[in-house]
């Protein structure tokens, strides 16, 4: 979906979980039976049930190899606060966006079943029957690996609405009933067709291209994944969410949708064509190409901190050329240029701010100095040694006139009488 080919795994089940390794893996450890029951006249709710009610067993999938295993839980465990002691993810906890990595989902067993009369059965699984419930959802486990989105270079998983289908089913295949020996007995797997309202962004799309935005076409991946991740406090987020807002297009309530930065990616790929989408930053300082372009769009002794807009969109222009001559698509271009010069002209500014600082350091150092040489300055003139205004102005730094000027006031001050 995003322009790139990746390898889908094939499920199956974990060495050391199959019975010609002798399970080495796992080793189950259910409670007493004594400990299982639930009491429904109890007083109090912390005597409603045993103390190994608490017990779970589980199947593990890791969609991102396809691998599938089994284990349980310590059912002597009794903290209540603690987190569920699980291999991996519950899968109604992660939403129908992005998997999280590692892509390890748990789904834990049913143990208790319910007769005609109410009355309530316990039944924990073997080994072995663990391992024939794997096997029996590898099909499943298949399905939902295979029609996963994988998007970008990285291979990033994302639900798709089969994929969600599949995991509901791979759900469905874990309830078992009991026969009349007591043999858990499983439903016969089923491949269930995608529901009209689980939606594909892609489809959304497609049926509704006046809504798409020109820009994805040269967007990174970090400005795609942003719009993917929409979130607005009512309504619909994602994708559908944020192309119909500014649009004033109210979608009906009930739909779930998937493949949000798939679509986006998609729709980047298809404008891009046999040409490969590169951030502009990487391609123009990590690639010969970039280095070439931008050493020969460059002034020599020029900087982007003094470039106007259109000298910026002019230089843009000439990336886009030379990319496309390199077999490229610039994404986020115009963006990259605009905050480089940001940058360049941030550095000025730092610069101009800490000249400032060192000049008004400077100027009250100045000032202090001056104020010691006027003073020292006073007391030379006030010697009468004979010496002329120009040997003293040598002294001093200052200009003969200046000394001049300085002893007339210090003349005219000792002849002003001080009354009393």
């Amino acid at each position: 979906m995003s322009g790139t080919q990746h390898h889908t795994p094939t499920a199956h089940v974990v060495v050391g979980y199959t019975p010609q390794e002798g399970f080495v893996a796992v080793q189950l450890s259910p409670p007493p039976a004594e400990y299982v029951w639930h009491d429904r006249q109890a007083a109090h709710d912390r005597e409603r049930f045993g103390p190994g009610n608490g017990y779970q067993q589980w199947l593990a999938v890791d969609l991102r190899t396809g691998a599938v295993w089994f284990g349980d839980t310590d059912w002597r465990t009794r903290d209540e606060e603690a987190a569920p002691r699980l291999p991996g993810h519950r899968r109604a906890e992660v939403g129908d966006g992005a998997l999280p990595c590692p892509a390890v989902f748990a789904h834990p067993l049913p143990h208790r079943t319910t007769d005609e009369r109410g009355g309530e059965t316990w039944r924990f699984f073997t080994v072995e029957e663990l391992y024939a419930l794997a096997r029996r959802i590898l099909p499943l486990v298949q399905r939902v690996i295979g029609s996963l989105h994988r998007v970008g270079p990285a291979a990033d998983l994302e639900w798709s609405a089969e994929a969600a289908t599949a995991w509901s089913d791979l759900e469905e295949a874990c309830r078992h009933t009991l026969d009349a020996s007591g043999t858990p007995v499983w439903p016969v797997p089923r491949m269930s067709p995608v529901p009209g309202w689980r939606v594909e962004v892609a489809g959304f799309l497609a049926r509704n291209p006046e809504l798409c935005d020109p820009a994805w076409a040269t967007a990174t991946d970090a400005e795609l994944d942003a719009y993917a991740a929409y979130e607005p406090d009512s309504g619909y987020g994602g994708v559908p969410g944020r192309v119909c807002a500014p649009a004033g297009v109210r979608i009906e309530e009930g739909y779930a949708f998937y493949g949000h930065r798939a679509a986006l990616y998609a729709c980047r790929a298809a404008a891009c064509g046999d040409r490969t989408p590169v951030e502009a930053g990487v391609w123009l300082h990590t690639s010969d190409a970039g280095r070439s372009s931008w050493e020969g769009a460059k002034v020599v002794g020029a900087s982007l901190a003094d470039a106007t807009d259109c000298v910026l969109d002019h230089l843009a222009e000439t990336f886009r050329r030379a990319a496309a001559d390199d077999g490229v698509v610039l994404t986020g271009l115009t963006a990259h240029l605009r905050q480089q010069r940001a940058e360049e002209r941030t550095a000025i500014d730092e610069t101009l701010a800490a000249t400032g600082e060192e000049l008004k350091r400077l100027e009250e150092l100045l000032k202090e100095i001056r104020l010691v040489r006027n003073t020292v300055l006073t007391r030379v003139l006030s010697w009468t040694d004979g010496r002329d205004d120009e040997a003293i102005a040598c002294l001093a730094s200052l200009s003969p006139a200046a000394v001049a000027e300085w002893r007339e006031r210090l003349t005219a001050d000792r002849s002003d009488p001080t009354e009393g």
